[in-house]
């Protein structure tokens, strides 16, 4: 049975919990220095995310996911959120890898890049909660109705 978790647009969303995730206790030391770092897309994205300000969703910051710090990870949905950033081809292989390998884990990526969210946020969260209605949506239980 699916447990609700939210609604968004009056359409149910079925929490998608990940149990027994990777952690790799090595990226710790490197998650410090990011949190030093405090990218302004990440800020301005979290500003809108943190304390369940988005449809009641609770969202974490900077999660390590087996080898990877993910930027946001809503652990009810099993929901990573990947703002990135310019680079390179390699950079871009990564991100591929990174993707892959959460989404084999049973975890769906949604990612829009630095520009985006510093640019047009809303347009942003638009596409979030669209993002989150395509995956997530709950179909009405037999026995309920």
């Amino acid at each position: 049975m699916n447990q609700i978790l939210t609604y968004i647009n009056d359409v149910p969303i079925s929490s998608n919990f990940v149990e027994e995730l990777p952690y790799n206790p090595k990226i710790k030391a490197l998650l410090k220095n990011k949190q030093k770092t405090g990218i302004l897309s990440e800020m301005l994205f979290w500003i809108q995310v943190r304390a369940r300000a988005f449809h009641k969703i609770d969202f974490e910051r900077q999660v390590i996911i087996g080898d990877h710090i993910i930027d946001f990870y809503a652990k009810k949905l099993g929901l990573a959120i990947e703002i990135g950033r310019p680079g390179n081809d390699l950079k871009q292989s990564e991100d591929q890898t990174r993707q892959d390998f959460l989404e084999s884990l049973g975890i769906k990526v949604f990612k829009k890049t630095a520009v985006e969210v510093k640019h047009d946020l809303s347009a942003v969260m638009k596409d979030l909660e669209q993002f989150i209605i395509l995956h997530y949506t709950s179909a009405p239980d037999p026995e309920t109705v």
